[in-house]
């Protein structure tokens, strides 16, 4: 890669809390462990489980009391959630002592922009050298991809485990890429796969060669964006900001026991409805749509949306939709976790409410206030008040409730 073009590199921990666990206990080390859950439930799965498990055929995601039967001397641990935070403060720390660009991604991953740091033109070298030094000061492996996107970047890192650093250039995506099948593609998900399979598309390649107005038509947004990145195109920056971005709000729950009971189902969307409610609140958030998620018995997962005029953020609409979405669709079979989440979140300040003939009672008696916050923008200028705005320094960073966001908190030095 030469310097006029971009060098993104992509920084995966390896197993990172299982990895944070044996740094924390070298005992450990060497050893079959896993995080997970309360065991005495039946939601008691792996979070996250170490190589030497792995190689025992243990994966995240499996259910505590089978990886028990299948390594009975798999080491199970209680997430410790403040040490891991505290692993990828310091992690994020490293990497902006060498540029500020960037980007955390989720608590163990992230980007960075590295075009125009001095590495004497060997960006091989210089994330071996990141790669040391966090092995060095935090003894954690990592793995590194190195590409001149950030998608080609993230593809990279996954392609060699643990303490991998692997070179993607865009040429090589015809060779690398396209025979793989289409789920392997950084951004499609199993209900995308199926979509593209009923196209008749099953490997990344099949997608770059196909009609880019029928992957439009069929996928939307999504569908231009697979498909220039199939082609290795991709122009996001790096940007170390996006973190505080919003763009949906959701809660989800795994049922102690699989429920076919509709009373029973209907309370968890309502108590699921509720949460979301509150975070947006929190927040000072709505949004324009709703989607529900739903895992059967089988492991078989299917979500339901629905877009809305108005501002979706009240308890009671986001509960009934919720409730309508689901009933649409459930077929009476036995459910094992639930979901609801409202996307394309904004400012509620931002946007105003539809007009309806069912609100217009209720808009009118406001209407000698909006005409008193129109005097005053005309006097002083638009930004002096604005309708229903919270002032808050950082909305994105108000919600205690989700471990997964709390890491946020550290990555904030607007202060």
């Amino acid at each position: 890669m030469t310097k006029q073009n971009r060098i993104i590199f992509h920084l995966d921990m390896n197993s990172f809390y299982a990895s944070v666990e044996q740094a924390h206990d070298p005992s450990l080390k060497g050893k079959a462990i896993a995080v997970a859950g309360n065991p005495k439930e039946r939601r008691g799965i792996l979070v996250t489980c170490s190589y030497e498990a792995r190689a025992k055929g243990i994966y995240t995601t499996m259910s505590v009391w089978e990886a028990k039967r299948k390594c009975p001397e798999l080491i199970l641990l209680p997430p410790n959630f403040e040490r891991y935070r505290a692993a990828s403060k310091a992690m994020f720390d490293i990497l902006r002592s060498y540029t500020r660009l960037v980007e955390p991604v989720s608590i163990d991953e992230g980007y960075m922009d590295v075009s125009d740091v001095d590495m004497d033109g060997d960006a091989v070298a210089f994330a071996k050298s990141i790669q040391q030094r966090i092995v060095r000061e935090l003894d954690l492996p990592c793995s590194i991809g190195i590409a001149p996107n950030k998608f080609l970047a993230k593809t990279a890192s996954n392609m060699k485990k643990p303490m991998g650093i692997t070179v993607l250039r865009k040429r090589e995506v015809p060779q690398k890429l396209w025979p793989l099948p289409v789920i392997e593609m950084h951004g499609v998900g199993e209900s995308t796969s199926n979509k593209l399979e009923s196209l008749g598309i099953k490997t990344i390649g099949q997608i770059a060669n196909a009609n880019p107005d029928l992957l439009k038509s069929k996928l939307g947004k999504s569908g231009t964006r697979l498909h220039n990145r199939s082609h290795g195109i991709d122009n996001r920056a790096v940007d170390p900001e996006s973190i505080f971005e919003t763009k949906s709000v959701g809660n989800s729950t795994t049922l102690p026991y699989d429920e076919t009971n509709i009373d029973e189902l209907r309370k968890v969307l309502r108590k699921l409805s509720s949460k979301v409610a509150s975070r947006l609140d929190s927040k000072n958030l709505a949004g324009r749509s709703i989607t529900i998620h739903i895992r059967d018995a089988n492991w078989k997962n299917k979500t339901r949306s629905k877009t809305v005029i108005n501002r979706l953020f009240k308890e009671e609409d986001i509960s009934q939709l919720s409730i309508q979405l689901f009933e649409s669709s459930w077929e009476d079979e036995p459910i094992r976790l639930l979901g609801v989440t409202v996307n394309n979140v904004f400012d509620k300040g931002e946007s105003m409410e539809q007009l309806s003939i069912f609100n217009f009672e209720e808009h009118a008696k406001e209407e000698p206030i909006l005409r008193l916050v129109e005097q005053l923008q005309d006097k002083f200028g638009k930004t002096i008040i604005k309708r229903g705005m919270k002032i808050k320094k950082n909305p994105s960073l108000e919600s205690k409730t989700s471990f997964s966001k709390d890491f946020l908190d550290d990555h904030d030095n607007r202060k």
